[in-house]
């Protein structure tokens, strides 16, 4: 028993001097100073946290709601503008219905059927005869005039915002797509025209469209049509 002591204590005292810091459990050995093993999972590197991503999800937000610079303004839109180093010429305003906008020194100014660009230029070259070297800069906030209007034999009937390219059907399917009773192979589409007074009358099938390759049909949409969806009662007994 003497001796077994003896060999206890010097065999701790060796294993001390061999191994410092570290201590046994049960559960395996650990740094005593509260380290990770290897096998540990890695921290993610700092640019991939979540304020990055959210950041970058912002970004591609902007970027898909982003105006091409061929957009021509429309009434009610609502535009944002900037006359460099002059906040008292600078504002935010609405198209009117008449197509022009209300702008300090210069007045009103037609706003309608012009690019973003365009209409800084115009403006640009109005106020040099009262400013210095004037800088304007047109930004389109809100996009209000672009709009299609469904009716008819659709779950959903009504005005609907035209933001991007959109063809018949991604039309109906805004509006909720056809009801039981609609004649979805008669939808009727009214039109203004550039080159004469007046609406133009166009006709579609949904069973061509989809069942015999008559994808012409399936036409883009443009701003101010009305699609009409008739019911089938009326197609069988026209007139009544």
């Amino acid at each position: 028993m003497k001796y077994d002591f003896w060999y206890t204590i010097i065999l701790t005292a060796i294993l001390l001097v061999v191994a410092p810091g570290r201590v046994f459990s049960e559960s395996g050995a650990v740094k005593s100073d509260g380290g990770k093993m290897p096998t540990d999972v890695p921290l993610l590197p700092a640019g991939t946290g979540q304020g990055d991503k959210m950041s970058s999800q912002v970004l591609t937000d902007k970027l898909s709601n982003a105006v091409g610079t061929e957009y021509v303004i429309g009434a009610e839109d609502v535009l944002d503008i900037t006359v460099w180093r002059n906040v008292d010429l600078s504002r935010q305003v609405q198209v009117r219905p008449d197509g022009r906008i209300s702008m300090p020194i210069i007045r009103d100014v037609v706003a309608v059927g012009k690019t973003p660009t365009k209409l800084a230029e115009e403006m640009t070259n109005k106020l040099k005869e009262y400013v210095q070297n004037p800088v304007v800069a047109v930004t389109l906030k809100e996009v209000n005039s672009s709009n299609i209007f469904l009716l008819g034999e659709i779950a959903h009937p009504g005005k609907y915002p035209l933001k991007s390219r959109t063809t018949l059907l991604q039309g109906i399917t805004m509006a909720g797509g056809f009801k039981e009773t609609a004649a979805r192979n008669q939808i009727v589409i009214f039109r203004f025209t550039e080159t004469a007074p007046g609406m133009k009358r166009f006709t579609a099938s949904y069973d061509d469209i989809v069942l015999r390759s008559g994808i012409s049909d399936n036409f883009e949409l443009k701003p101010g049509d009305t699609l009409v969806v008739p019911s089938e009662s009326m197609v069988v007994f026209p007139g009544r």
